[in-house]
C-alpha cells in the first residue's frame, strides 16, 4: 500500500477531460452557495475579534482587568476552539454540516451576546472559552462543505471566498464597532454584533444541502457531472485506512506546525491591531477603527488575486511560504520603523497583513489533494486545531508583550519569528505531484 509520503497528486486522463468540462458548468453552484458560506464564516469572526475593539475601549478599567489578564481572556478563545475542531470535523465529515453549523451558529450567537452582560472576570472567562467550543467546527466544516461541492480546479477560489470572511468582516467591523463604542459602549457592541448569528442560523437553514444530490437547482445532467469529477479525483491519491494513518503522516505533522506558527502572527495582528494602532498614533477609537480596516482591504485584493492564479496554475505550495516569508519581513520593517516614523510603519503593517491572508485558499486547497475524502475532513480539524493553539500563544503573548512594555515593538519581533518559521517549514515540505 502506498505510503502519505509518496502522494500520487496527477490525475488519470479520464479525470483530467472531466475536470476540463466541470470548470465552466453548474455556475448556479457559485451564485447559491459562494454568499452563505461567506456570511456564514464572517459572522463567526464577528463574534470573535470584536474583544480586540472592547480591550481597546476600556473593558479592562470597567471589570478590574490587569494588562496581562486582558491577554489571556482574549485569547481564551482559541483554547476551547482547539479542542473541538476535530471531534466536529469528523461528526461533518460522516453526518451532516448543515445541522453542525446551523447549532453553532444559534450558541455562539447567544455567546457573543452574553460577553456584553458580563460583570466579573470568571463569568468572562467562561464565556470566552464557551464561544471557542461552539465555533471551533465551523472552519473544517465549512471547508469540507466547498470540498462536497466544487472541483479541485475551483477549490482555492472556492476556499478563499470562505476565508474571506475573516478580513472582510474585520474591515466593517472595525469601523462598525468604533463608531458602536461611542455611541454606547463596548457591552452594547457585543450584544448588536451578536444577534446577526442567531438569525442567520435560520436562514442557513433554508439555503444549505450537504450534497448536490439533495437539491432541485441543479439539473440531474450537472449533479452527476459534478458527482463524476469529483470520484474521478479521488482515483489518483494514495489510500489512507484511518484517521491514525492520516494524523501520523508526515506532510499532516508538517502542515499542522506550519499552520499554528502561521497563526502566531495572524491572531496576533487582529486581536489587538487596535491596541497598536493607538498606542502609536494615539487616536480617538473611530479612527483606530478607520485605520484597523486598511490592512484587510488589502487582504482581501491579495487573497483574491492570489486564489486565482493557484487555480490557474493548479499549484498550491509556491502560493504559501514566500508570501508567509514577505509577511514575516514586512512585520519586521514595521518595527524598525517604529512610531516615529509612524506611517511608513503603517504601510509595512498593511503589507503584512496582505501577505499573511493571501495564502489561505491555496493551503487549504491542498488538503483535499493530497488525502481521499474518508479521511481528509478529520485531517482539516487537526490542521486547524493547530493553527487555533497558535493562535491562542499568538493573541495571549502578543497582548502581554503589548502591555508589559507599553509598546507593539516586542511583539512585532514574536510575530516575525514565528511567521518567518512557518515560511520556512513550508517551503521544506515535500509534495510530490
Amino acid at each position: 500500500m502506498s505510503t502519505l509520503k509518496e502522494h500520487a497528486l496527477p490525475l488519470d486522463h479520464a479525470s483530467s477531460d472531466l475536470q476540463v468540462k466541470a470548470k465552466g458548468f453548474a455556475p448556479k453552484r457559485w451564485l447559491y452557495l459562494i454568499p452563505i458560506i461567506f456570511i456564514t464564516y464572517s459572522l463567526a469572526y464577528l463574534d470573535r475579534a470584536n474583544y480586540g475593539f472592547a480591550s481597546a475601549a476600556g473593558i479592562e478599567q470597567d471589570l478590574g482587568i490587569t494588562k496581562g489578564m486582558s491577554s489571556l481572556i482574549g485569547a481564551l478563545f482559541f483554547l476551547g476552539y482547539f479542542f473541538f475542531q476535530v471531534p466536529g470535523a469528523i461528526y461533518a465529515q460522516k453526518y451532516s454540516v448543515r445541522k453542525l453549523v446551523f447549532w453553532s451558529l444559534i450558541l455562539w450567537g447567544f455567546c457573543a451576546m452574553a460577553t456584553g452582560l458580563v460583570t466579573n472576570i470568571p463569568m468572562l472567562m467562561f464565556i470566552r472559552v464557551s464561544l471557542g467550543v461552539v465555533e471551533a467546527a465551523v472552519m473544517p466544516a465549512m471547508l469540507i462543505f466547498i470540498s462536497n461541492w466544487f472541483t479541485r480546479k475551483e477549490r482555492s477560489r472556492a476556499n478563499t471566498f470562505l476565508v474571506l470572511g475573516n478580513p472582510v468582516t474585520v474591515l466593517w467591523m472595525s469601523v462598525v464597532s468604533g463608531y458602536l463604542i461611542q455611541a454606547w459602549g463596548w457591552r452594547e457592541m457585543f450584544v448588536i454584533e451578536g444577534a446577526p448569528a442567531v438569525l442567520w442560523a435560520f436562514v442557513w437553514w433554508r439555503m444549505a444541502r450537504d450534497k448536490p444530490e439533495q437539491v432541485n437547482w441543479l439539473t440531474q445532467q450537472e449533479k452527476a457531472q459534478l458527482a463524476a469529477t469529483l470520484a474521478a479525483e479521488q482515483k489518483g491519491l494514495a489510500q489512507v485506512r484511518n484517521y491514525r494513518q492520516a494524523f501520523t503522516s508526515p506532510v499532516v505533522i508538517q502542515l499542522c506546525c506550519v499552520h499554528a506558527l502561521w497563526s502566531i502572527g495572524v491572531y496576533g495582528f487582529i486581536m489587538w491591531l487596535p491596541s497598536i494602532i493607538k498606542q502609536a498614533a494615539v487616536a480617538d477609537i473611530v479612527t483606530v477603527g478607520w485605520l484597523s480596516a486598511v490592512p484587510y482591504v488589502a487582504a482581501v485584493a491579495a487573497m483574491l488575486a492570489v486564489s486565482w492564479a493557484s487555480d490557474k496554475t493548479q499549484q498550491r505550495k509556491h502560493f504559501v511560504w514566500p508570501l508567509l516569508a514577505l509577511g514575516a519581513l514586512a512585520f519586521l520593517g514595521s518595527y524598525l520603523l517604529g512610531s516615529e516614523h509612524f506611517w511608513l510603519s503603517f504601510v509595512l503593517l498593511t503589507l503584512a497583513g496582505a501577505a499573511l491572508y493571501a495564502p489561505y485558499g491555496p493551503f487549504f486547497a491542498l488538503i483535499p489533494e493530497i488525502l481521499p475524502s474518508n479521511v481528509f475532513g478529520g485531517a482539516m480539524g487537526l490542521i486547524n486545531a493547530c493553527g487555533a493553539l497558535g493562535a491562542f500563544v499568538g493573541s495571549w503573548i502578543v497582548g502581554y508583550l503589548i502591555g508589559l512594555t507599553g509598546n507593539p515593538g516586542a511583539a512585532y519581533i514574536f510575530m516575525f519569528a514565528g511567521v518567518l518559521s512557518s515560511a520556512i517549514l513550508m517551503a521544506w515540505v515535500k509534495i510530490r505531484r
